[in-house]
């Protein structure tokens, strides 16, 4: 154990030293108010919780406002009202201002003495975080962050030097002074006049003096001129400043409908004057260009790590993310392969990318490492099999736009709406339609890869294994679902009809990949166990908290493996995560492997624990829980996961590549207010035997009668009375495959 520790040590020492040969020094890592993308700005814990689970060389960022009588506070702007419940506290303090000759109106620190903020206390600024730790933790100042936390390093931004000036304030003699208190390793300012100011001062000492650029178009209020006019005289900012701090957008600029363009040569210009380069406004919940499909690591690479340029640190709310950014994932070997675990199971292919079960998202899906990629297979008029992630064609395809919108029927035994289904359609019909992205955060206005909404083109089981076979994949997995309804409704027996594709595309006589089929249904998987040698797996469609032993003991019957949600593993209410489970030991205690369903990559999907991070996630269900297999809609996250530089490090693992403790001993337990504890979430239920076990499959032919074209329907009529719901009942006759069906 001791040489295993000693190698893993030596690795990453060789790591970062080859690192350090290639591209100097690793970036800094400055946290902007501490960790405020969770908590409130610059309180204290979220300067506390960023040295805790970031990494330990992280800066602490103060914006620095001055009081009345002169005192520095860390306070994230100017005005206090959205950061502070001064409101409350001092409801007739609201003023008028000119900022920058711009008027504003708020609570500024100019109008009171630091005894009449002592209790005041900070809010989260960002309306769309959480507020559960609002109104617990008090204005700090800026000599009590050094005193209380010991930062290893300490960064304090001027945003407005002119405006305390009007108010008979220096900004310049406070710094000065208190930069003989405590040390101050860098000073930045959006202000000209204010660093030029001071910068012999701090001429040969340790102090980094960085001039902040803000919005090109926005005018420097102290030279008149653009700070895009400024960012063409870099020579001219050397003369007072060691440094720049500029909106990411200057080195990645983003065209309007948010995609990257080609990068900027402000790094390389900037490193050609002698100046570092910091680049700010990185947040995990914030709005990233459609590139990067949600995935914030991979932003930060495109920083530090892409074979041009790299910044000399990043400003962020989220100091855990670049600690694993820069530490654990940048400058990896192309051909590392990683962990063999998690297993890799895409849903309905890259379906965060392209739309679902089209050839390109399972072209992406394989591009991405995907170890199986998935079919799963609905039946349409004339009988083929097609790769749909629904039965009904209007959540993934634009047939509510087609001449085939009339053919809308309402099936109670799939869903309680009207739809219009796979088998209203023939195969030929499909085709005319195009594919629809499938948008899961759309209430929160978070849309994938808008420029491929529609692209790509549907497949049918037969060419998806065709497909796959010559790809380097572990195999294929194919979802069998409404397996009851199509064999009484529509006489067609889909387990049959899949194990004959599987046999003509030579799966059934191949070793090299394996086939999971996977179902809801156990009498799906209890035939196929009788009649083929596949690996099948149990899905547990609704949240559960344990399975009972009768359960486990029918699952094991007719499956090798077991796929649950997020849920069931780590329930969470409010966004906060109550508890970890154990039902993922219960099920792999008897002989089960354990997948988890559906991991996304936008930041609204995940716990608050989990700190608006997928490979957070990741972390805790594989490493935490121990889950044997991921199914994504962002396969290549997990696979960049597999490949990270910090894993197998045992006691000499990272903090912020373990798993976060939950519940009372996790976020939970530092909401102070116990008024703003989350709602107590109901039991969930345990998995039992009745939940488990189905009656057989009725018999059905594989192939179905011949299609016959079904009729207009009619549309569902207005909610009412009984009447009307009988009336829409004797209208919604539909003719499927020859047989007329009364719904």
């Amino acid at each position: 154990m001791k040489f295993i520790c000693l190698f893993v040590s030596l690795f990453l020492f060789i790591h970062k030293f080859f690192c350090s040969i290639f591209v100097g020094s690793a970036p800094a890592i400055i946290a902007r108010g501490g960790f405020s993308g969770l908590f409130p700005d610059s309180s204290t814990l979220a300067y506390n919780f960023a040295l805790v689970v970031g990494s330990p060389d992280t800066i602490l960022w103060c914006d620095v406002q001055l009081t009345k009588d002169g005192i520095g506070i860390c306070l994230s702007n100017l005005t206090m009202q959205n950061s502070t419940d001064i409101p409350a506290q001092y409801p007739q303090g609201e003023k008028v201002y000119s900022v920058n000759g711009v008027r504003t109106t708020g609570w500024f620190p100019v109008d009171y003495n630091a005894a009449q903020l002592a209790n005041v206390s900070l809010v989260q600024g960002i309306f769309s975080r959480t507020d559960k730790f609002d109104s617990a933790y008090p204005i700090l100042g800026v000599e009590d962050v050094v005193t209380q936390f010991q930062p290893p390093g300490y960064w304090l931004n001027v945003q407005h030097d002119l405006f305390y000036s009007q108010h008979n304030l220096s900004m310049r003699s406070y710094v000065l002074s208190v930069s003989k208190r405590i040390i101050v390793d860098y000073i930045s300012s959006p202000e000209v006049r204010f660093l030029s100011s001071i910068a012999n001062r701090f001429n040969g000492s340790k102090t980094k003096l960085v001039f902040r650029f803000l919005g090109q178009n926005i005018q420097e209020p102290t030279t008149n001129q653009t700070y895009g006019s400024l960012l063409k005289n870099l020579t001219f900012i050397k003369t007072f400043a060691s440094g720049i701090l500029v909106p990411k957008n200057y080195i990645w600029p983003l065209t309007p409908d948010q995609y990257l363009q080609p990068h900027t040569s402000v790094v390389a210009d900037a490193h050609k004057a002698k100046l570092e380069v910091y680049a700010s406004d990185f947040a995990n919940d914030g709005t990233i260009a459609y590139n990067y499909s949600y995935d914030p690591i991979v932003e930060y690479l495109n920083f530090v790590d892409n074979g041009d340029f790299s910044v000399d640190g990043v400003l962020t709310d989220f100091p855990i993310t670049p600690a694993e950014a820069i530490n654990c994932y940048s400058h990896l070997s192309k051909n590392s392969s990683g962990l063999a675990k998690p297993v890799i199971i895409s849903h309905h292919g890259s379906s965060g990318t392209y739309p679902e079960c089209t050839d390109l998202a399972y072209q992406q899906a394989v591009s991405d490492g995907s170890d199986f990629i998935d079919c799963p297979v609905q039946i349409t008029q004339d009988g083929v099999l097609v790769c749909m992630g629904s039965i009904n064609l209007m959540d993934d395809t634009t047939v509510t736009k087609s001449s085939f919108n009339t053919r809308l029927s309402t099936i109670p035994e799939i869903q309680r709406n009207p739809g219009i289904f796979t088998f209203n359609l023939t195969w030929e019909e499909i085709q005319t339609l195009k594919p629809m992205m499938e948008n899961p955060e759309v209430t929160y206005t978070l849309y994938r890869n808008p420029r491929s909404a529609n692209a790509g083109n549907f497949m049918t089981l037969s060419s998806f294994l065709s497909f796959t076979k010559d790809k380097k994949l572990s195999g294929v997995l194919i979802e069998i679902e409404n397996a009851v309804f199509v064999a009484e409704k529509l006489g067609v027996s889909v387990t049959d009809a899949v194990i004959s594709a599987l046999n003509d595309s030579g799966y059934s006589n191949q070793t090299t990949q394996q086939v999971i089929i996977r179902s809801s249904n156990s009498a799906v998987l209890v035939k196929l166990k009788q009649q083929t040698k596949y690996k099948l797996e149990y899905m547990v469609d609704e949240s559960i908290r344990d399975a009972d032993n009768a359960s486990l003991t029918d699952i094991k019957k007719f499956a090798d493996s077991v796929s649950i949600n997020k849920q069931s593993i780590f329930p969470k209410t409010a966004g906060f995560i109550t508890t970890q489970t154990g039902v993922v030991q219960r099920l792999k205690s008897a002989g089960l492997a354990v997948n988890v369903y559906v991991l996304q990559n936008e930041f609204v999907s995940q716990a608050w624990d989990f700190f608006s991070d997928p490979y957070s996630e990741i972390t805790n269900f594989v490493n935490g829980a121990e889950v044997d297999g991921i199914i994504t809609d962002f396969p290549a996250t997990t696979n960049l996961y597999r490949r990270n530089a910090c894993q197998n490090m045992g006691n000499n693992t990272p903090t912020y590549m373990l798993p976060v403790q939950v519940g009372p001993q996790g976020l939970l337990g530092l909401i102070k207010d116990p008024r703003a504890q989350p709602p107590t979430l109901a039991p969930m239920p345990v998995l039992d035997a009745s939940d488990v076990v189905e009656p057989p499959l009725p018999s059905a032919a594989v192939k179905p009668p011949a299609s016959v074209t079904p009729p207009t329907s009619t549309p569902p009529p207005p909610s009412g009375g009984n009447k009307c719901n009988v009336s829409f009942m004797l209208v919604s006759i539909f003719v499927i495959f020859g047989s007329v069906i009364l719904i």
